[in-house]
C-alpha cells in the first residue's frame, strides 16, 4: 500500500474540527476534483454510505466509500469499498499548549492528520470510460501524482474554513509512494 500523509495545525477547538471533517457532503467544497458526495446509507457516524463523484480531464468516477470507525472527537477512519484498495483516516489530537508561532487570537489548537493509503495495482481498468487510444496506464500516470496536491489542497481550504480566515498553513506531507 502506498500512504500519504498531511499533518498540520488548526486553531479552533478539537469538537469542532471533528464534527467539520465528519461532514463528508462538504467536501465538495474543498476539492477541484470531488464535485458530489451524496450519502446513500447512515447518519454520517460509522458504517455510513457515500457515492462520491470525481471528475478530471475527460473522466469522471463514482467511488463508493463507508465510513468504518468514528471515535470523537478524536478519529474518523473510513475505506473504498468498490473498484480500487483504499482507506484513510481524520485523526483530531488536540495541543496541551499553543505553538509560539500561533495567531494572537488564538485560544486552542490540535493537530489535524489525514491519512490516505492505496494500492495503486488494484485500479480496475473496467470501471473508466477510457477515450479511444488512450490507455490505463497513462490514465494512471497522470492521474495519481494529483493525489499529493489534493490533499495539500483540502487541508489548506478547510483549516481557512473552520478557523474563518485565510493564512499561511504549514503542512508536513509525508509519503512512501513512488508515484506522489
Amino acid at each position: 500500500m502506498d500512504t500519504i500523509v498531511v499533518r498540520t495545525t488548526v486553531y479552533a477547538a478539537a469538537e469542532e474540527v471533528y464534527e467539520f471533517l465528519l461532514d463528508f457532503p462538504e467536501y465538495v467544497n474543498y476539492s477541484k476534483y470531488l464535485t458530489d458526495v451524496r450519502v446513500r446509507t447512515g447518519d454520517g457516524g460509522a458504517g455510513t454510505q457515500y457515492a462520491l463523484r470525481f471528475a478530471w480531464w475527460k473522466l469522471s468516477y463514482i467511488a463508493h466509500s463507508k465510513v468504518v470507525a468514528v471515535d470523537p472527537p478524536e478519529e474518523i477512519d473510513w475505506r473504498i469499498t468498490k473498484d480500487i484498495d483504499a482507506n484513510g483516516r481524520w485523526a483530531v489530537d488536540p495541543l496541551e499548549t499553543l505553538p509560539a508561532d500561533a495567531p494572537d487570537d488564538a485560544t486552542t489548537a490540535c493537530q489535524v492528520t489525514f491519512q490516505v493509503a492505496f494500492d495503486p495495482d488494484s485500479a480496475d481498468a473496467g470501471v473508466l470510460n477510457l477515450p479511444a487510444l488512450v490507455s490505463f496506464g497513462w490514465v494512471l500516470e497522470q492521474a495519481i501524482p494529483l493525489i499529493r496536491g489534493e490533499a495539500e489542497r483540502v487541508v489548506q481550504r478547510a483549516v481557512a474554513d473552520l478557523e474563518a480566515r485565510s493564512r499561511p498553513v504549514d503542512l508536513t506531507i509525508e509519503t512512501d509512494s513512488q508515484y506522489l
